[in-house]
């Protein structure tokens, strides 16, 4: 049994060994990446210093696939997205430098600068939250002390402006369901008006029409008495019936009632003339006595 144990450590032996130098290659290469990653994040620092924008972003690009562990080039690059207020692509930066912050001097910077973007977005929760994150890994940090305490200040003051916000649109559907409410009952009330005065009317010229089928018995009935009182009175009256008078055409005109003035003065003349005629024809003539 003995003899057994010794022969598998003798085996497992090179392994390990193998194994360990393998790790040490690795953990080279590693480092030999992260001083060219360093490297290539100097080239970009400046190149962001002579306002190149675009070789700076493309060296802080090849630095951080060169090596992740170089947080600077994510940091460097997120706060040149940052002064030129591409704010989504330097938050991006900045939490890929705070998820491989390897110190807590990183690992503050990079929530820090990530309560900043929170800030600009008026994401205020999201700010307050990045900031305590900070002051963990910082507590006597006084400038992420103070953004924390603006970042709740204008939290509450949004959280208040949302809630007037609320309120109002809740006052506003309200009334407007008021005002619907109001409407159908006053068209409501319009119809029931509408309908009762229908109603009315209909009564009306059913009244009417009453009225004149009553009417006109006794207008006949009138009418038919007055004559019968009026033939019983005047029996024997020769007088013509009087005959209804039309309504002339034409209004005669003034000259035309002159000249009937006139004909007919000189028709009564005529006449008298000859009753006068009459009467000396008539007379007897007295015949003188002779002596």
């Amino acid at each position: 049994m003995n003899r057994i144990k010794v022969i598998l450590v003798v085996v497992l032996i090179p392994f390990c060994l193998q194994a360990q130098e393998e790790d040490k290659k690795a953990q080279r290469e590693a480092e030999k990446a992260l001083r060219e990653s360093k490297n290539i994040t100097y080239e970009a620092n400046e190149n962001l210093v002579q306002n190149d924008f675009v070789n700076a972003e493309a060296d802080y690009r090849r630095a951080i696939s060169k090596s992740p562990e170089n947080i600077a080039a994510p940091y460097n690059l997120g706060r040149a997205y940052y002064n030129r207020e591409s704010f989504s692509e330097a938050f991006g930066k900045f939490k890929q430098a705070g998820e491989k912050a390897a110190s807590k001097g990183e690992k503050h910077k990079a929530y820090h600068n990530m309560g900043n973007v929170f800030m600009q977005n008026k994401e205020y929760e999201k700010a307050v939250e990045a900031y305590k994150e900070a002051l963990r890994a910082n507590p006597t940090d006084e400038e992420t002390r103070y953004n924390l305490a603006l970042a709740k200040e204008l939290l509450k003051k949004q959280q208040d402006e949302q809630k007037n916000d609320q309120n109002k649109d809740d006052k506003n559907d309200k009334d407007k369901k008021e005002e619907e409410n109001k409407d159908q009952n006053k068209e409501g009330d319009n119809k029931e008006d509408k309908e009762g005065d229908q109603k009315d009317d209909q009564n009306k010229d059913e009244g009417d029409d009453g009225d004149k089928g009553e009417k006109k018995p006794e207008e006949n009935k009138e009418g038919d008495g007055d004559e019968k009182k009026e033939q019983k009175k005047k029996p024997n009256e020769g007088d013509k019936p009087e005959q209804k008078k039309k309504p002339r055409p034409n209004q005669l005109s003034k000259q035309q009632v002159q000249n009937l003035l006139e004909a007919m003065q000189n028709e009564e003349k005529k006449v008298q003339e000859k009753i006068d005629a009459k009467k000396v024809r008539g007379a007897k003539v007295k015949n003188e006595k002779d002596w």
